[in-house]
């Protein structure tokens, strides 16, 4: 099956997500692109010895460059990806869908038929609302929520260094009593799977449409993530290493309007028993399970919601 621009287009904001995908590749941990309405800040260009140069806006529904040096052709975030990349047509389209993990052509889920591709080239922009759920303060004994957090936020808190010299304490406690002890009293925990007015699945005031897989004791940390962010079937909304640095947290998004949340459970544990030959934990039949939130610099968040 081939993939079309117009699909890339319609599921990477205009192409703008090419464009922050390539240069994230060049300047970790920056903020790569600052848009201003559809145009951007000036930005380092990779292909200008790192120079502030680059210049993106949205013109026709697509995305597309020019360099105040002309340090390269002016195009669109096709070319773009093509400098970085070295391909071109059908190879790139493949490779951007891959590596964008935009699953055009693929299933998303047990309920809904093969993804099609769509017709309208741009679409009106929406401003994409990340899944809210509720925050907690250490330690876990604390069941009343200090505030509703979204999943950019849960992303931001992960990445950055809050919880960096807990999570590296936690792993050097060989004691699993003590290490357990430590991290009930020590780590900020959320409800990924939704608000409450307190930890229990009958406070529930909102679900968040989100279901966390716990895998523990992965032997093979960087294998399964990769599986799981090309799984067939879901789409990865959240994916990080547990803060005992053995297991992986996956977050992915579950429509309520077909099955229950426990049913929903039960599901998907049966799906990875049979796909990946895993068992997962089976706390995350629970609304209000609290996930502790971890330092983890290789956190994934899906694309769309940065």
């Amino acid at each position: 099956m081939e993939i079309s621009r117009e699909a890339i287009l319609h599921k990477t904001h205009y192409g703008l997500n090419i464009y922050a995908y390539v240069l994230r590749q060049y300047y970790h941990g920056e903020t790569v692109l600052s848009l201003s309405g559809r145009d951007c800040k000036p930005a380092k260009n990779p292909f200008n010895a790192d120079k502030p140069t680059l210049i993106v806006k949205v013109v026709d529904g697509c995305a597309t460059h020019t360099d105040t040096e002309e340090a390269i052709a002016l195009g669109n975030g096709f070319d773009f990806a093509s400098l970085h990349f070295g391909l071109s047509g059908q190879k790139l389209n493949e490779k951007l869908n891959e590596e964008l993990h935009l699953r055009i052509g693929q299933k998303n889920g047990f309920y809904t038929q093969e993804e099609s591709q769509p017709q309208v080239v741009a679409p009106e922009p929406v401003k994409l609302k990340a899944p809210l759920f509720s925050f907690y303060t250490k330690p876990v004994t604390n069941i009343n929520p200090t505030r509703d957090i979204d999943l950019v936020q849960a992303y931001s808190i992960i990445k950055g260094d809050s919880f960096a010299a807990c999570t590296s304490t936690l792993r050097s406690i060989q004691d699993v009593k003590e290490a357990r002890k430590y991290k009930a009293f020590n780590f900020d925990y959320v409800t990924l799977s939704g608000t409450f007015s307190q930890r229990n699945d009958k406070h529930l005031r909102k679900h968040s449409g989100l279901l966390t897989i716990d895998f523990d004791h992965v032997s093979d940390l960087s294998g399964l993530k990769a599986e799981l962010l090309k799984d067939q079937y879901f789409e990865t909304e959240l994916l990080f290493v547990s803060p005992s640095g053995d297991g992986l947290k996956w977050v992915i998004p579950i429509e309520l309007t077909k099955a229950k949340h426990q049913d929903y459970f039960k599901a998907v544990a049966n799906y990875i028993q049979h796909t990946y030959k895993l068992e997962v934990d089976q706390s995350g039949k629970d609304i209000s399970r609290a996930c502790f939130l971890p330092h983890d610099p290789e956190v994934f968040i899906n694309p769309k919601y940065l």
